[in-house]
C-alpha cells in the first residue's frame, strides 16, 4: 500500500509559477511510476506527466507546451511538479498517482494509489 500526499497548490496570478510536492509513504517508492493529473471543474481528469523509476518521462507536450517539469526525489520518496508560466485554463485539482510497474503511463487506469489533490487556482 502506498499513500499519497499532495502539496503546494494555491492562488496564482497568470504567469506565475508553482512547485506541486506529492510525498510518499507505506511500500517502496523507488520502482513505482509516478504521474500527475489534474481535473477542472465540470471536466474530466487528464493526464499531465508521468515518470518512471529511472526518470524518464512522458508529458501531454499538446496542451502544456513545455511548461511544466515532472522530477522525483527518491530519497525522500516525494515527487514534483513544477509549474510555470501558468494560464486561467490550467485552474483545476491536480492529483498525484502512482503504480506497481516501473514505467511511465499516460493511462489513468494503470495507477493503483492516488492523492487527494490539491488545488491551483489561477487568476487573470
Amino acid at each position: 500500500q502506498v499513500q499519497l500526499v499532495e502539496s503546494g497548490g494555491g492562488l496564482v496570478q497568470a504567469g506565475g509559477s508553482l512547485r506541486l510536492s506529492c510525498a510518499a509513504s507505506g511500500r517502496t517508492f523507488s520502482t513505482n511510476a509516478m504521474a500527475w493529473f489534474r481535473q477542472a471543474p465540470g471536466k474530466e481528469r487528464e493526464f499531465v506527466a508521468s515518470i518512471g523509476w529511472t526518470g524518464s518521462t512522458i508529458y501531454d507536450t499538446e496542451s502544456l507546451k513545455g511548461r511544466f517539469t515532472i522530477s522525483r526525489e527518491n530519497a525522500k520518496n516525494t515527487v514534483y511538479l513544477q509549474v510555470s508560466s501558468l494560464e486561467p485554463e490550467d485552474t483545476a485539482v491536480y492529483y498525484c498517482a502512482a503504480r506497481r510497474g516501473s514505467t511511465p503511463s499516460t493511462t489513468m487506469n494503470l495507477y493503483d494509489y492516488w492523492g487527494q489533490g490539491t488545488q491551483v487556482t489561477v487568476s487573470s
